[in-house]
């Protein structure tokens, strides 16, 4: 294999892959294949998601092409809470909803700690949304092609290829034994660097049934000719991320076959693994592509003889993924190792007299740029009534009188002329004064909702959720709170 050599050469330093991250249920004592501490499938609002995703924001885009691919996914907060990813569907997709619903209740019925679980959808207009776990620390994508500091080691890529195939398993035995476009983009990684399958590839891409999206270099040869995924094509596709992580490149299948074929390993494996394999496990996983790769769909082993192939392969199996990954471990940090601004701080004490302060003499500052379209109509009609609100809850709100302050700007709200995430986050701070947490937590999700990078808002989330005894969550906020400094986005 040309990777004998008895020294690993170092490639990298330090990963720089950042994602916000929750701490890891337990699942090592669990039953392989059975479900974990995750809340049962159910219907969600568009309401509600709208509010978890800050609107659609951009900032909050995780799909690989952006706001240009046909269905987009974007990260969230239930409630700021549970961290979610939301893939919303392009309007075509799925015109039956009661089709859409079926599929998604039967892909949400499965809970393994190998998937990225779907936890619900939502289906009201033309709208068609699916709700999963998310996973903070990129994809294999990011990781085989695009990393940055540091190659995966070849412990890693044995782990991600023998844990994506346990969770092939566990989908077949649960009758789900069609996964479409199986590629780098639908492995993610968690909080604790573990690999998992995204749940999103179990169900169709569209109405029209298409099942790859990716190069047709990379299909199936029986989808190419039939138009139908077989559980036989999931293991065609199997193999060509066989061949992702030995190479590290995307190599099509028929190359790659080429190359085996003529014995030239050399050119199909990755020069960053010199060194951390032996000739002979080399070409056992050479030899499960290729098999995975042959024409005739019943030449391809099952899951269960990939499973049994790529065990025996396995090395380091008791270091976590998160060391061989180097990447912090979630929940690692605690709220005295964050660099916090003066309002992060004083939020995280649930110091209110010191937010007050800070709030009160920043005033108004961070509302620059907020989009306030208004016609000459409102100026005239409505705009002197509104600012007069505002106005006298800017007043109460300087002198502590925070019933007043919540009225006044209540009515500013409801008007709806203008928005304002500092009146939010004002709003916010009163409610908290008259110990009324719950309502300051949706004022700072709508504050976020206006301006989803703003970090003041994470700060305030975080000042209510720890008067509601969410600690785990707080610091979540924080952590926000914190990143976004960090990257210098405290101005909108």
């Amino acid at each position: 294999m040309g990777a004998s050599i008895s020294k690993s050469r170092p490639c990298c330093c330090r990963s720089q892959f950042k994602g916000t991250v929750l701490e890891a249920p337990d699942v090592e004592g669990e039953e392989k294949g059975e479900a974990y501490d995750l809340p049962h499938f159910r219907e969600f609002s568009f309401e509600q998601l709208r509010l978890a995703t800050s609107g659609f924001a951009v900032e909050n885009i995780v799909s690989e092409h952006g706001e240009k691919a046909p269905n987009v996914i974007y990260k969230g907060k239930l409630d700021a809470q549970r961290r979610i990813a939301v893939k919303r569907f392009n309007r075509s997709a799925w015109p039956d909803p009661s089709q859409f619903l079926e599929e998604a209740r039967a892909v949400g019925q499965l809970r393994n700690h190998r998937l990225a679980n779907l936890l619900g959808c939502c289906y009201e207009g033309n709208e068609r949304l699916l709700v999963a776990e998310y996973m903070p620390n990129e994809t294999l994508a990011k990781h085989l092609f695009h990393w940055e500091s540091q190659p995966m080691k070849w412990a890693m890529r044995l782990r991600v290829v023998l844990y994506l195939a346990e969770a092939l398993e566990y989908c077949t035995s649960k009758g789900r034994a069609l996964y479409h476009d199986l590629n780098a983009y639908r492995v993610l990684f968690d909080e604790s660097c573990n690999p998992r399958l995204s749940c999103f590839g179990l169900m169709k891409n569209s109405r029209d049934g298409k099942s790859y999206s990716t190069n047709l270099a990379f299909t199936p040869p029986e989808y190419l000719r039939t138009g139908r995924v077989t559980p036989e094509s999931v293991i065609y596709s199997f193999g060509t991320l066989l061949l992702d992580v030995l190479s590290g490149k995307h190599i099509p299948p028929s190359h790659a076959l080429d190359l085996i074929r003529g014995r030239d390993f050399n050119m199909l494996t990755d020069f960053c693994l010199e060194g951390q394999f032996s000739d002979e496990d080399g070409t056992e996983f050479v030899r499960l592509a290729s098999r995975c790769l042959q024409y005739e769909q019943r030449e391809r082993p099952n899951v269960k003889s990939i499973i049994h192939a790529l065990t025996p392969l396995q090395k380091e199996t008791e270091v976590p993924s998160y060391v061989l990954m180097d990447i912090p471990c979630g929940g690692a940090s605690s709220i005295e190792s964050l660099s916090l601004s003066p309002l992060g701080e004083a939020c995280s004490r649930m110091d209110l007299t010191a937010i007050h302060e800070i709030m009160e003499a920043v005033g108004y500052k961070d509302d620059e740029g907020t989009a306030n379209e208004l016609s000459f109509q409102m100026w005239t009609n409505q705009m002197q009534e509104t600012l007069n609100s505002k106005k006298k809850g800017d007043t109460a709100f300087r002198h502590k009188d925070f019933n007043t302050a919540i009225e006044c700007y209540t009515q500013f709200i409801d008007v709806g002329t203008m928005v304002s995430p500092t009146v939010f986050a004002r709003r916010c701070l009163s409610y908290l004064m008259n110990e009324m947490p719950q309502e300051a937590l949706n004022d700072a999700t709508q504050a976020l909702v206006i301006s989803p990078i703003w970090p003041s808002a994470f700060y305030l989330q975080a000042a209510a959720l720890l008067t509601l005894g969410m600690e785990k969550e707080a610091r979540e906020a924080l952590r926000d709170g914190s990143l976004l400094e960090a990257k210098g986005n405290g101005a909108h």
